[in-house]
């Protein structure tokens, strides 16, 4: 920073001012200053103080005191003798390390470069977060909200967590959990073939037995109960037209075969995502053709109308007879 022409916004006085020091105070004092007005101004903390601006002030009054603090310490005596034992190597190597910063002897000058280093780190966090608070404010209201609603989501969240922990911790320190029926014995195997992992097969013992079902067994009950649905309403349309159909009737007939088709190429849509999912090859499912469902349709509409004849004719029967 020597070289490099910086001169810092702040005076030494001003500076200690602002991290409500006195001159002739300690490093740790500094150090324990700026935490705690850190704490207060800066803009990721949860105070109400907050302020971008002020965290900057003081951020430039800290490296101000550090400076001042660095230039009245007095150099050791194992500086010294450096000084006097030094190689009486050329002077100009010296300076070409340390990327040109600082001067004095080489310990001097590693600490000051240490410095400069910690100073650009700082600069550069600084302007860093400068920026993001900029891109943040310069959003509109709504992602603010958005981003406070979040926020609280997240609190909540936390806080029925802790709660939760708080109680089983309050109900074992009672002595709730010390009646229970097993305990100190290992858990019961459900199989006994050495082939099966335990522990996977207890946790898959325990999902069946509170109900699960794996996707693909979902998947085909649905595809089975869809096509017996649709099935039933098709041959359920066939009988509410009769026999023979008028022209109007046959129309609307069409229509009919056309949505059984359209809900046919849907069913197959998802016969498709159940292969996809299904773990056995055999359990893989092949599409349904609309003609064959149709002939189908026709065969069982046939055997109704033949099945309601009969019955027709046996009442006739048993009435002449009568």
């Amino acid at each position: 920073r020597m070289l490099s022409g910086y001169k810092p916004k702040n005076d030494v006085k001003g500076s200690y001012k602002i991290l409500e020091l006195e001159e002739g105070c300690s490093l740790d004092d500094v150090r324990n200053s700026y935490r705690n007005l850190a704490k207060k101004y800066h803009p990721d903390s949860s105070s109400g103080m907050a302020d971008p601006k002020a965290f900057i002030r003081v951020e430039e009054a800290y490296r101000v005191v550090l400076n001042d603090l660095t230039a009245k310490q007095k150099p050791d005596p194992g500086e010294e003798e450096e000084d006097q034992f030094k190689s009486k190597s050329l002077q100009h190597r010296h300076y070409l390390s340390f990327e040109g910063v600082g001067i004095g002897t080489p310990s001097q000058r590693e600490k000051q470069y240490m410095q400069f280093r910690v100073d650009r780190a700082t600069e550069q966090v600084l302007e860093y977060r400068q920026h993001r608070l900029e891109s943040l404010y310069a959003g509109s209201d709504l992602s603010r909200a958005k981003d406070v609603r979040q926020s609280k989501k997240v609190k909540i969240t936390q806080a029925v967590e802790r709660l939760v922990e708080d109680l089983i911790q309050e109900s074992m320190a009672k002595g709730d959990f010390d009646n229970l029926s097993g305990k100190g014995k290992p858990l019961r195997k459900f199989s006994d073939s050495p082939h099966i992992d335990p522990m996977t097969h207890n946790l898959n013992r325990i999902l069946i037995d509170n109900g699960y079902q794996p996707e693909w067994i979902l998947l085909q009950k649905e595809i089975r109960e869809t096509i017996e649905r649709l099935r039933k309403s098709i041959v359920a349309s066939r009988r509410k037209l009769g026999e023979p159909m008028t022209l109007s009737e046959q129309k609307q007939w069409g229509r009919i075969c056309e949505q059984f088709a359209e809900d046919i190429r849907k069913l197959n849509k998802r016969v498709d995502n159940f292969n996809l999912v299904v773990p056995i090859l055999s359990r893989q499912m092949v599409h349904f053709s609309t003609d064959k469902e149709m002939l189908r349709a026709r065969k069982t509409y046939e055997a109704v109308r033949e099945k309601v004849s009969d019955s027709d004719m046996k009442e006739n029967e048993g009435e002449e007879g009568k």
